[in-house]
């Protein structure tokens, strides 16, 4: 059984910060864990099967959806993205909160389901900053950052949904208002 109130979901557009921000999160004393989730992409340089992705092809990802196996799922950019339920409860049944960084369609389905959950949305200060920051990350095509900003534009659309909304214009600010918020709600 899942405990809907012990789960934080982080979302936001592609390039805006959240790992940064997620990456802080973990380094502290907080009592939560980040879900690893699965993906059809191909694994980029330096990722560790089950650390940052688990790295399933389209057949294997398919029976997981056919066996019920995701919380959620969706398709993203040409790839298949999703969040395990056996994810949610590894970190359960170690005691501490769950936390999922997922696109704004995941976040969507998720709340759809466990309105309990805490959202936070993280947003660019502005699209020419975000577009700097995809571009400076050098693993995306110019296609592929195209793409991206067009679906920034739609999410940032879609904020209404969310508990909480942080501009991440400073990445300490970012990180700071982000662990008060889970402060209050831990």
């Amino acid at each position: 059984m899942i405990n809907k109130s012990k789960i934080i979901v982080i979302s936001g557009p592609s390039g805006v910060g959240k790992g940064a921000i997620i990456s802080k999160l973990l380094t502290n004393s907080y009592n939560i864990e980040l879900t690893v989730s699965a993906t059809t992409r191909q694994k980029r340089e330096g990722e560790i099967e089950g650390k940052h992705y688990y790295f399933l092809n389209h057949t294997e990802f398919s029976k997981r959806i056919e066996d019920d196996q995701f919380l959620e799922y969706c398709k993203v950019h040409d790839n298949f993205y999703g969040t395990l339920k056996s994810e949610l409860k590894r970190i359960q049944d170690l005691g501490k909160t769950v936390l999922i960084e997922m696109d704004i369609q995941g976040a969507q389905k998720i709340k759809s389901h466990m309105s309990e959950a805490l959202f936070i949305f993280i947003a660019p200060p502005s699209m020419e900053e975000l577009e700097k920051r995809l571009r400076s990350r050098n693993t995306e095509s110019e296609e592929s950052i195209q793409k991206r900003l067009q679906t920034a534009k739609l999410e940032l659309q879609s904020i209404r949904g969310y508990n909480s909304v942080i501009v991440n214009d400073c990445l300490e600010k970012a990180i700071h208002e982000v662990k008060d918020i889970i402060n209050i709600y831990n």
